[in-house]
């Protein structure tokens, strides 16, 4: 490990399969994103990185231990969100950083949002740092033997999600379309391909998905995903039928098997998103996301909980 970058004690960088690790952050909430790394014989591809410099600093400590001090050749931005991209700034210079093409408006047009919306988080020093190669439909890196698709499956859970699909080892990283044993977020990206989205990962038959946020999962995890925008998709339109706006009709839901998922504000989110849709506005058409923060905090009875 780098000298002087103590590891978060709840963060564990474990092995997947042979030259795949995953990096996982408990408990999975609000800016405690996972990561991941394919380390091959002379350098390693990172999948994301994370939201703080002491966390950042933390994941390329452990990865680089774990490499055995092998560089990073390259890295992949799945999404935009902050907690996804915030270190790209310290990656090693004039490395490619890989993403869809809305990936890297939206990181150049948020800029460092988030620390407005979570600014209790122990920020350190961050800059944007955007991808610097961008795709349309699909990718593949080689790592060595060990090929990586990445595939582009938004607008889900935002305009540029993709997906890293590792089809020799059978491991796929999700990015952000599975918050595992968390409400997905949809603000930013599209309920009404979000179903399709994940059949698309339904499809690769992996045997195991490393989420963007959560523990490592099967993949019967994404039906209940699937279940949940079917549950959304019928509570919208009656809310919408109604003439409730999203925060009442988030009030008034009965969350059923989805009571347990963590971050259950993201609900108010999801119906703005939804409400959009069903206003024949386009997919992704932008939402005032200031207003739908201050109704999920009125819905959470208080600042969102960030532990970064």
């Amino acid at each position: 490990m780098t000298e002087g970058i103590a590891p978060f004690a709840n963060a564990e960088l474990s092995e997947v399969v042979p030259g795949v690790l995953a990096y996982v952050q408990p408990d999975g909430s609000w800016m405690l994103n996972n990561t991941g790394a394919i380390v091959g014989r002379s350098g390693v591809v990172l999948i994301d990185t994370t939201s703080t410099e002491p966390r950042n600093r933390a994941l390329l400590a452990a990865v680089d231990a774990r490499a055995g001090g092998l560089p990073v050749r390259a890295a992949v931005n799945t999404h935009h969100h902050g907690d996804h991209t915030y270190g790209n700034w310290l990656l090693p210079p004039g490395i490619p950083i890989v993403a869809h093409h809305r990936c890297r408006d939206e990181v150049l047009r948020a800029g460092l949002v988030a620390r407005a919306l979570f600014p209790t988080a122990d920020y350190g020093h961050v800059e944007v740092a955007p991808p610097t190669l961008t795709f349309e439909r699909s990718l593949t890196l080689h790592v060595d033997e060990t090929q990586v698709e990445l595939r582009f499956v938004g607008p889900a859970h935002t305009l540029g999600d993709v997906i890293a699909w590792l089809p020799g080892q059978r491991v796929v990283f999700t990015g952000d379309l599975v918050f595992h044993g968390g409400h997905p977020f949809l603000a930013e990206g599209c309920l009404a391909n979000f179903p399709s989205a994940l059949e698309r990962v339904r499809e690769l038959d992996a045997q195991v998905l490393v989420p963007g946020h959560g523990p490592l999962a099967a993949p019967d995890v994404l039906q209940g995903m699937l279940d949940y925008a079917e549950w959304l998709t019928t509570l919208a339109r009656d809310g919408f039928a109604a003439g409730r706006e999203p925060l009442e009709a988030a009030r008034r839901a009965d969350l059923d098997r989805f009571a347990t998922w963590s971050e259950r504000e993201r609900l108010v989110g999801n119906l703005a998103r939804a409400y959009s849709e069903l206003r024949g506005e386009p997919w992704g058409a932008p939402l005032d996301l200031p207003a739908v923060a201050r109704d999920m905090m009125e819905f959470n009875g208080g600042p969102l909980r960030c532990l970064a």
